[in-house]
């Protein structure tokens, strides 16, 4: 325990000692580390898209770039497009939109989620549009036999 004698000659309270007026960013630092967790978990079940019943095969998963965002694309059992939440209104507009979303990264990759009631011919006119606005790395997404 010190004591300190006198003021030094500096008089008043200029001898006292300085207000700290430091901020302290622990909390702040805290906040934002369990945000950075929250957004990392939540952000890879947001690519999901529109609920549809995907059809059952034994192939395994797909071998992916953790660097590419892919696009997800889904199909209704009766007939609806969607890109990612948001329905197309007219097929023809698909590529323009995709366009519009994407820009011209052609190698960027689009996932086709088909419902497994979905006619076959409606899949096909589905990626006859989007091959035809210049995409080609198009996966077609399946749940895995149990």
């Amino acid at each position: 325990m010190g004591l300190i004698l006198g003021s030094g000659g500096k008089g008043g309270r200029r001898g006292r000692r300085a207000l700290n007026a430091e901020i302290n960013v622990t909390p702040f630092v805290d906040v934002m580390l369990v945000l950075l967790i929250v957004f990392m978990i939540t952000a890879p079940l947001l690519v999901r898209g529109e609920e549809v019943n995907l059809p059952k095969t034994s192939s395994g998963p797909l071998q992916t770039n953790p660097q590419d965002d892919p696009l997800a694309i889904s199909i209704r059992e009766n007939g609806d497009v969607f890109i990612q939440t948001t329905k197309i209104e007219n097929l023809s507009s698909l590529g323009p939109q995709l366009q519009a979303i994407i820009g011209e990264g052609y190698d960027q990759p689009i996932y086709l989620r088909g419902d497994e009631n979905t006619p076959y011919g409606r899949i096909m006119d589905v990626t006859a549009e989007i091959r035809a606005a210049g995409y080609t790395r198009v996966s077609f997404v399946t749940e895995q036999k149990k």
